[in-house]
């Protein structure tokens, strides 16, 4: 690994003389990573760090939320789900609220358990959640065509999940959201690759680099950032060579593709993205539990003091917002991004964060 002493060195040599520079980091993981390891304390002060709608929790709207909560309370329904959604709000409750109250919840580890919890229960509709980005997206889709296979019928997906890359194209598209330059996700990358981001030079000219998450792996990447800034040749750097390809994983996108297809959604906070996520399929209708079981909600239009939408396009910091560290804690979460320990504003209040006064 890179000497980190010679790593910073290089970061105060490129950033001497530059004007505020705005980098954002779409990944939860490289959130959290960069507040253990102390990367915005030892940044020169004119480059600041900010986190954008990269972690799956936070993004989940709270309908969604709302549906599986439904399900759950239905007879014969078993909702199972990860653990970190939980305690994800929705418009007027949340999953651990409900199970308490007698809602069928099942915590899993891999969309995978749910094969053996449909046929440990045949009189059951199992459903899984099926939330996250297109690093966990192909796991289900694999689920799906291992049921199938088996002929496991009552095994059902309600589908949430998110693609980045028309994320960022509306971010950049947003009038109040400032980036200089992207840190991209690694994860995400190994799945679609580093070509998937190229877009982001040909239209939009900014700098930006697929990041590892090891402390010197983010250096290594601001570097490229900066480098790019100093005169260097706008482009997707790959800084995450060891396992992300310029294509990505070929495999992973073939399953992904033969179970869903591109559609248009919403995202907590921000609202509906065009293509910016996965539907399931005609020929996979059978496990799609909203068009075999729909089930009704009632809207909330009650709206809520936080702040969640503004701090997932890296336009305030969670300290801007009235709730944050007061009415809004991981013990009591009121916006999703204080349930996750990827989410922004857990990350915040559980290290603390460096003001900027941009």
């Amino acid at each position: 690994m890179a000497d980190t002493t010679k790593l910073i060195k290089r970061i105060e040599q490129l950033a001497e003389g530059k004007s505020n520079l705005r980098f954002m980091e779409v990944c939860g993981t490289h959130t959290v990573s960069i507040f253990r390891s102390g990367i915005r304390q030892i940044l020169p002060p004119n480059i600041e760090l900010v986190s954008g709608p990269g972690c799956p929790v936070c993004v989940t709207d709270d309908d969604y939320i709302d549906k599986a909560i439904a399900y759950s309370k239905k007879e014969n329904f078993i909702v199972a789900t990860f653990g970190d959604m939980l305690k994800v709000p929705g418009s007027r409750s949340s999953l651990a609220a409900a199970s308490a109250e007698g809602g069928n919840v099942r915590i899993v580890y891999s969309p995978m358990d749910c094969l053996k919890l449909a046929e440990e229960n045949p009189d059951k509709k199992v459903i899984f959640l099926a939330i996250g980005f297109e690093t966990t997206a192909p796991t289900a889709a694999a689920t799906v065509l291992a049921a199938k296979s088996r002929g496991i019928k009552n095994l059902f997906m309600l589908s949430s999940q998110k693609l980045v890359p028309p994320a960022l194209r509306m971010l950049l598209s947003d009038k109040q959201v400032k980036v200089d330059g992207f840190l991209l996700p690694g994860h995400v990358a190994v799945v679609i690759g580093s070509d998937s981001f190229q877009f982001l030079t040909d239209e939009f000219k900014i700098p930006s680099a697929v990041a590892g998450f090891e402390a010197e792996e983010i250096l290594i990447a601001l570097i490229s950032l900066l480098e790019q800034i100093d005169g260097g040749k706008i482009h997707v750097a790959n800084d995450y060579r060891s396992v992300v390809k310029a294509e990505g994983n070929l495999s992973a996108q073939k399953i992904l593709s033969q179970v869903y297809e591109v559609a248009d959604t919403s995202w907590r906070g921000i609202g509906e993205i065009p293509s910016s996520g996965l539907r399931m399929r005609d020929d996979f209708a059978a496990f799609d539990i909203e068009r075999v079981y729909p089930v009704e909600i009632e809207t909330n239009t009650k709206k809520s003091a936080c702040r969640c939408g503004e701090v997932l396009r890296g336009i305030i910091y969670p300290t801007a917002c009235p709730l944050f560290g007061k009415a809004c804690t991981p013990l009591h979460a009121i916006g999703a991004c204080m349930v996750s320990v990827e989410g922004v504003c857990a990350a915040w209040f559980k290290y603390g964060g460096k003001t900027f006064k941009f």
